[in-house]
């Protein structure tokens, strides 16, 4: 079963629990540390996009196109859809010689509010180029356009595509490809049903892939994760944790990935582990409480990293910013 993972207080009173699962993990998927169940089976979701942009590298299209490492750091990316970022969409889509009528991610409003907010100041309305998964699709596009393979029908299980990434998941979870549950993410691609100790495995992998692979697929995880480092802002935003742990840990050069859904993964080069963590509930408030108990415990202290001072504690306010409470993580190592 899920174990509590975090509480959350109002006054001295539990108001709230969140519980979830949690596991860490070397590159050869071998246990590290744990809590619940590390075969609990979910859906990747986001955490699965650096995985998504490898192939983009490994078979030449990055170079093929000059594409730049914060441009593959946005295909990484749930970004926020600030300024930054739509503009480096749409560089890739110039230099794949396509536009942004070509994103099928759906459209939603920038999830930075000041984006947001100056569209709206504008007169103008959200496109597909401000979803958060705007980045990812242009990956995926770049992909057909190098291959030459259908841009209308991108999004099918059965298209080459996502057969192709379906392959490579398979690969660096370990997983059977008969053995991964196939949904359909919020943005409309296919998403994995994997557990979480396949998840974790990925991730160890994405951080020190020299420790168990050598050649091309070593070297494009090695790409992706050296553009996630460089380019944190690209794979998140402004106020968001994953560009906030990157930022604080870079000198260890940790890599970071929010899911949907209360999935959050982490890869830890010095080493060589992945951390897959699930929430049962899909709440991400207790997210960050339990991501940096985590890690302090570890050996990776947040004191003192001013990215993180915010989060820890990690405050409960009312309406009028009062704090009235606080969300404690209740992480066992």
């Amino acid at each position: 079963m899920a174990e509590i993972l975090a509480n959350v207080y109002r006054g001295e009173l539990v108001e709230s629990c969140h519980r979830g699962d949690w596991v860490i993990t070397d590159v050869d998927g071998g246990i590290v540390h744990r809590q619940g169940d590390p075969g609990k089976r979910t859906y990747w979701r986001s955490s699965a996009k650096p995985f998504q942009a490898v192939p983009v590298v490994e078979s030449g299209a990055y170079k093929a196109y000059g594409l730049r490492p914060e441009e593959l750091a946005v295909m990484c990316a749930s970004h926020s859809g600030e300024g930054y970022h739509v503009d480096a969409v749409q560089s890739i889509l110039r230099k794949i010689g396509l536009n942004a009528s070509y994103l099928q991610c759906g459209v939603h409003p920038p999830v930075y509010r000041p984006a947001a907010e100056a569209l709206a100041c504008q007169g103008r309305k959200p496109d597909e180029l401000h979803s958060n998964c705007s980045g990812k699709h242009s990956g995926m596009l770049a992909l057909c356009r190098y291959f030459g393979w259908d841009l209308q029908t991108y999004l099918e299980p059965r298209h080459p595509l996502q057969q192709m990434t379906l392959q490579y998941v398979s690969e660096v979870t370990g997983t059977a490809i008969e053995d991964i549950v196939i949904g359909v993410d919020g943005c409309g691609v296919p998403v994995f049903g994997l557990t979480l100790q396949s998840m974790a495995r990925a991730w160890a992998l994405l951080a020190a892939p020299s420790a168990a692979l050598t050649g091309e697929r070593a070297a494009a995880l090695r790409t992706v994760a050296d553009a996630m480092r460089d380019h944190p802002h690209m794979v998140a935003g402004t106020e968001r944790l994953c560009t906030d742990l990157m930022r604080g840990y870079a000198e260890v050069g940790l890599v970071a990935k929010m899911g949907a859904e209360a999935v959050y993964c982490i890869g830890l080069p010095n080493c060589g582990w992945g951390l897959a963590l699930k929430v049962e509930d899909g709440s991400s408030r207790a997210v960050p409480a339990i991501v940096l108990s985590i890690l302090n415990q570890l050996g990776y202290s947040s004191r003192h990293i001013p990215e993180l001072e915010k989060y820890v504690p990690l405050l409960v306010k009312n309406h009028r910013q009062r704090i009235v409470g606080r969300i404690d993580a209740e992480v066992l190592i």
